[in-house]
């Protein structure tokens, strides 16, 4: 089999922004993983039996592992940086590591399509999980947070996307077109927020606000958000995630916020990010957009390749079959059970979701 392009073999990281996304994260009840093992491969024919009949619609699932999950789940090799997520805890803010074992990314542009895909899967899935996290994200006008600054900006596009966010085979072979992704949900306190000026606002954040131009290094204070979230790798050249963040409220819970979600080829330049806002860079500076926005979860997750999810290794413990192995050569043992009879039009043959 032809070895494919990181771009060709991802799934659906590197894609345009949408006006909504839903995002998922789970936990997996002791006793459910051959449950979610079985659901793995369908997911991308979830996907396109949900939004088949709306191609503007844009429907897409990125699904991701946590390192605890991956090794209860999958047998052979693993992706060579996937850790848990690292808490930090600051002079003055924190941020938290939470439970999440299964990370789902919905996006389209209307939220129906996500809500149809998710009720599909959890309902497949049943008690084999549990939900221990759900926000539904919105594009707030011209792609601005709840803050009111243009969120997303300096996003690398085509191939410095690519680069950006996926694995190649020099980093890591066995898993060419995989992804780091952390993600962390932020609220704000918009009445503390609101009390600022526009000029204060953007000192903080390091952009003017109205026309969404960055400072000059000679303005822009030591403590912004865009000063802190700027690395440099060895050689100097800065080094780029693809942020697909979302704003997303709830009046009834009183909160606003902004659902952070950065993809990276490896875990270690989100991770820098975060060490420079919460911890403070070499020279103390912390991000005083914490002042305003709290980080109340934290997850890291892998996200493997199309072809990983669609013909996933064997559970842990269990030996690949050989290649050339065959019925007559074991015949004192158990007959393996039928095959699960699967529809033939390329449906899931989930009742109004089978094509006609």
């Amino acid at each position: 089999m032809p070895k494919l392009s990181p771009a060709d073999a991802a799934q659906p990281v590197v894609s345009p922004l949408t006006s909504a996304a839903m995002f998922l994260v789970l936990t997996i009840e002791d006793g459910g993983e051959d449950a979610v093992r079985e659901v793995v491969p369908d997911l991308s024919a979830y996907a396109r039996a949900v939004g088949f009949g709306y191609p503007e619609g844009g429907l897409a699932c990125v699904t991701g592992f946590g390192s605890a999950a991956w090794d209860r789940l999958f047998g052979g090799p693993r992706p060579a940086e996937l850790h848990p997520f690292v808490a930090l805890d600051g002079p003055r803010h924190s941020a938290p590591a939470t439970p999440g074992d299964i990370l789902l990314h919905l996006r389209a542009q209307q939220l129906d399509l996500c809500y149809d895909f998710a009720e599909h899967v959890l309902r497949r899935l049943g008690g084999a999980v549990k939900v221990v996290d759900e926000v539904h994200g919105f594009r707030y006008h011209d792609n601005r947070d709840l803050l009111g600054f243009v969120d997303g900006t300096e996003n690398p596009e085509g191939v410095e996307a690519v680069e950006a966010a996926l694995v190649d085979a020099e980093r890591d072979p066995d898993f060419v077109g995989g992804s780091y992704v952390i993600v962390q949900k932020y609220t704000h306190d918009m009445a503390a927020w609101r009390a600022l000026s526009d000029l204060e606002q953007g000192l903080i954040i390091g952009r003017t606000k109205i026309d969404n131009i960055e400072l000059p290094d000679a303005v822009k204070p030591k403590t912004s958000h865009v000063a802190l979230n700027t690395v440099v790798g060895p050689d100097g050249e800065e080094q780029d995630i693809l942020r697909h963040n979302m704003a997303f409220g709830s009046f009834r819970e009183g909160e606003a916020g902004t659902y952070f979600i950065g993809y990276c080829a490896t875990p270690e330049v989100t991770e820098q990010m975060l060490r420079n806002m919460f911890l403070g860079d070499e020279e103390g500076n912390q991000d005083r957009i914490l002042d305003f926005s709290t980080a109340v979860t934290g997850g890291l997750f892998f996200v493997p390749a199309k072809s990983f999810l669609d013909d996933p290794p064997p559970a842990p413990g269990e030996d690949s079959p050989a290649p050339d192995a065959s019925p007559s050569d074991s015949p004192a043992a158990d007959p393996a059970p039928p095959a699960r009879p699967r529809p033939t039009d390329g449906s899931l043959g989930l009742g109004s979701l089978k094509r006609s």
